[in-house]
This record gives C-alpha cells, sequence and structure tokens, in this order.
C-alpha cells in the first residue's frame, strides 16, 4: 500500500533512476560476480521458467556446474531450493547475492529467468548478459506496460542492450554475444533485429528461409515431430530424439535449450543423450498419481496462451470428461484476461470451478465472479457444469469428489507455487499437490502423504 501511494506522487523518471541506481549498488557490492560466469537470460512470455531448468539440466548432463533463478525455483551448484518469493526476478541484492554463491561454489554458467517487469525496473542492470534466448512473446502483463507494444519494447530493451556490454574473458576463451530465437514464433524477426555476434534459432514448423539467412550459426531444426499422451518424437540432424514432457510447448522450451548448447559449442550426441534425460518441470502439466482411476493434472497456466498450450498437450490424453479448477487469474493482474479465461473453460472444460488464486489486494469473490460469469454467458450453468467455490481447498476437494475412472482433472493458475498471495502483502503456505493429496485422502481414506 505504501509502494503505491509513492508510486503515485514520485514521478516516473525519479522511480527509474532509484531501480537503476539500487541495481549498480548491489553489483557494486557484491563484486560484479557476473564478470566470472557465462550469464544466459531466458526471455519471452511463456515458458521461460521450464527453458531456463532445461538448459540447465542439459549443461550438467553435459559436466557443467551450474545456477539459476526461475519463478519456480533457486539453484546454486548441487543446491537447489523452492522460489516461494511470488517474484520472478528477485531483488537487485538478492540476485547478486545469488551471483556471488555461485562465483563461490565454482558454477561456470548462470541461466536467469529475465521478465519484462523485471526490466521496467532495472533488475537486469549490473548483470552482464553474454547469450539471450527467446522462447515467445504474447499479449500479457498489458495494463502494466500500457499496451502490448510497451511490452514488447521493455523486451527489446534486454536484447537491445546486448551488444553494448563488454565481452568477457572465462577460462582463456573469449565469450561472444548470442541471441537465441524460436523462429516459429510472429516476434522472432524482431529479436532478430538487434545486434549481436551470433545468432541461432530453433524451429519445429519449418521456419521461414528470409528467417534463417538471419542466422550466422547451424539452426536447430526438428523433423518427424510425433505428438503422443506418453511422450514426443521427433528427429534433429537426421538422429531420432526421445522427449519423455509432453505437448508442443515442452517440445518449443526443449529446442530453445538445445540451440543454447549448440551455438556454445557443445556435442549434438551428448545434447541429444541429455534431451532423452529431462523430465516435466514441477507445476508444468505435473500428474499427481497416488492410484486414483482417474488423471489429475497441475499446472501454472495462469494467462490465455499457456491455457491454450496446456488444452493442446492434455488432448493427448485418453479421458472421458474434463474437470477443470481454473485459476482466477490473480488480483492486480490485467482484468481483461478474466473474461478469455472464462471463455476458454467454456469452450474446453465438461465442468468448470472457479476458484480463489492469488487475489493479492482484490476482493477474491469478485474475481471469481469476473471469470465465471464469462463462462457462463459462454454457455456453461450455475449448480451443473459451472461451480463458484472461493475456497480453494474446498474446491479440489468437491473435483475430487465427483471425479469418476478415466477423467480428466485439471487444476491450474498456481502449479508447484508454494504460497498464495493475499491481502496485506501477505503470503500464506500453499501447494496445490499437496490440497490434492489430502483431498485423496478425504475420499479413499488412504493414508497420502505431503
Amino acid at each position: 500500500m505504501i509502494k503505491a501511494v509513492l508510486r503515485s506522487i514520485i514521478p516516473e523518471p525519479l522511480i527509474g533512476a532509484y531501480h537503476y541506481t539500487l541495481a549498480r549498488l548491489a553489483a557494486f557490492l557484491y563484486r560484479h560476480s557476473s564478470e566470472k560466469l557465462i550469464v544466459i537470460g531466458v526471455t519471452g512470455t511463456n515458458g521461460k521458467s521450464t527453458t531456463v531448468q532445461f538448459i540447465g539440466r542439459l549443461l550438467e548432463s553435459v559436466g557443467e556446474r551450474v545456477g539459476w533463478t526461475t519463478t519456480v525455483s533457486f539453484k546454486v551448484a548441487d543446491r537447489e531450493w523452492v522460489n516461494d518469493k511470488k517474484m520472478t526476478m528477485l531483488g537487485r541484492f538478492q540476485t547478486q547475492k545469488l551471483l556471488r554463491d555461485m562465483v563461490k561454489t565454482g558454477c561456470r554458467y548462470v541461466i536467469i529467468e529475465t521478465s519484462s517487469q523485471g526490466i521496467m525496473q532495472s533488475r537486469h542492470i549490473g548483470i552482464n548478459y553474454d547469450v539471450i534466448a527467446f522462447t515467445n512473446l504474447t499479449p500479457e502483463h498489458i495494463e502494466a506496460h500500457g499496451g502490448f507494444e510497451n511490452y514488447k519494447a521493455a523486451k527489446g530493451k534486454l536484447f537491445d542492450r546486448l551488444h553494448r556490454l563488454p565481452r568477457k574473458k572465462i577460462d582463456g576463451r573469449e565469450i561472444e554475444k548470442s541471441i537465441v530465437v524460436n523462429l516459429d514464433d510472429p516476434h522472432a524477426e524482431y529479436v532478430l533485429s538487434f545486434k549481436a555476434d551470433r545468432y541461432g534459432g530453433c524451429s519445429w514448423k519449418g521456419a521461414q528461409p528470409e528467417l534463417q539467412t538471419r542466422l550466422n550459426t547451424t539452426p536447430v531444426l526438428a523433423a518427424e515431430v510425433a505428438f503422443e499422451g506418453t511422450c514426443t518424437t521427433f528427429s534433429w540432424a537426421g538422429k531420432s530424439v526421445h522427449l519423455k514432457p509432453i505437448g508442443r510447448f515442452y517440445l518449443e522450451n526443449t529446442l530453445v535449450a538445445m540451440t543454447v548448447l549448440s551455438i556454445g559449442g557443445f556435442d549434438q550426441k551428448n545434447i541429444r543423450e541429455g534431451v532423452e534425460e529431462l523430465e516435466s518441470v514441477p507445476g508444468r502439466l505435473e500428474k499427481v498419481d497416488e492410484g486414483q482411476p482417474f488423471t489429475i493434472i497441475v499446472d501454472y497456466a495462469y494467462e490465455p496462451a499457456a491455457l491454450n498450450a496446456m488444452y493442446e498437450a492434455v488432448s493427448l490424453i485418453e479421458h472421458k470428461r474434463i474437470i477443470h479448477i481454473v485459476g482466477s487469474a490473480g488480483g492486480g493482474r490485467d482484468v481483461a484476461r478474466r473474461k478469455i479465461l472464462g471463455e476458454l473453460s467454456a469452450q474446453h472444460d465438461d465442468i468448470v470451478i472457479v476458484a480463489n488464486e492469488d487475489p493479492y489486494d482484490e476482493d477474491p469473490m469478485q474475481i471469481v465472479n469476473d471469470v465465471a460469469d464469462a463462462t457462463g454467458r459462454a454457455g456453461k450453468m450455475d449448480g451443473v457444469d459451472l461451480y463458484r467455490i472461493l475456497d480453494r481447498q474446498e474446491a479440489i476437494d468437491f473435483v475430487i469428489q465427483i471425479a469418476e475412472p478415466d477423467d480428466l482433472v485439471l487444476i491450474t493458475g498456481k502449479g508447484s507455487e508454494p504460497v498464495m498471495a493475499v491481502a496485506g502483502g501477505k503470503k500464506i503456505p500453499w501447494d496445490d499437490r499437496d490440497a490434492v493429496r489430502r483431498a485423496l485422502n478425504k475420499r479413499y481414506g488412504r493414508p497420502y502423504t505431503y
């Protein structure tokens, strides 16, 4: 509340200068630690956390020591822990401290999930990026940025800054500045317009030849792609690859990660072998299986593009009905999104339950109603195939009670987040997966552990 008041009375240039100064001070206090690391930034609307972790896992599979910061988790060498801060990019001092810890523990690489809002607040300043990878760009955080073009431009600031940063020498090798692009995204050309030493790209749809000519490294092109309910298979450079996580988004995130390693000079055979060991990221199409006769999936999707991708992925799983607890789009976020989420749920789900998610300082029931009203206008009927249940545990108990054999239960909006953000800046402990296990225990009376 105090921050909101201060923002309303302090001129924007002064707020910007404040953020910038803090970032520079933090980098100084922690001895410019990014200068001693190969820094890979991952930006985009969706898939950042997954891509960061996949890059990290692949680097580990070839013997590198890594650290990362994502919405899901933090990692410093052998230590990994859950992100319970409800922030994609931490404050400047926290981030710089993590970078210092990575240097101390012998990390060579760090992968940083870099958000547009973090860029707006200069949280990327004082970090000397070497590689920036782009996943995709869809309308999101529009209210915070004042429009899609402003949102796009915020992403662009990260790429524009890359070539202005000094090249490093690590282990006697000069590290070139590189941009990696998902060539299948409509905004790939925009990203490739920024200056860099090396450009890498990936595609599974058959990237436009004119985009491929913009690259100065061999693109990672997936062919013979087969999406199945248990895995995804594709060929790369004539060799078959088996990817355990399912769905288009997992494939696209994997290809971006492969491209980062490919332009880094790692062997194709080693990259393929690493890909085949990748597992789903917590809270991203994560199954909760305690032996129940129906499928339960917990997913982070809270905005339209991610929700569409989730529906696309789960369509590969055999099921009778879809029963869906849709996250109610969170307080303080784009209000316009709520109508779209409601309409998508009405279109794809057999039964929709709208529940509390992360209300922050908004009235949680108003948020629920905003989503549910749109679902109702799109054809669902309250008490028949649409339910408004404010308490999230009660909502999860309800779906577990009504689920029948071969149903597919979807619980979206929070994924593996360990807290719920409520009024007054408070964060209360919460985990959808634990809530599911409690509900299963109530129905079946078995001692599930959580």
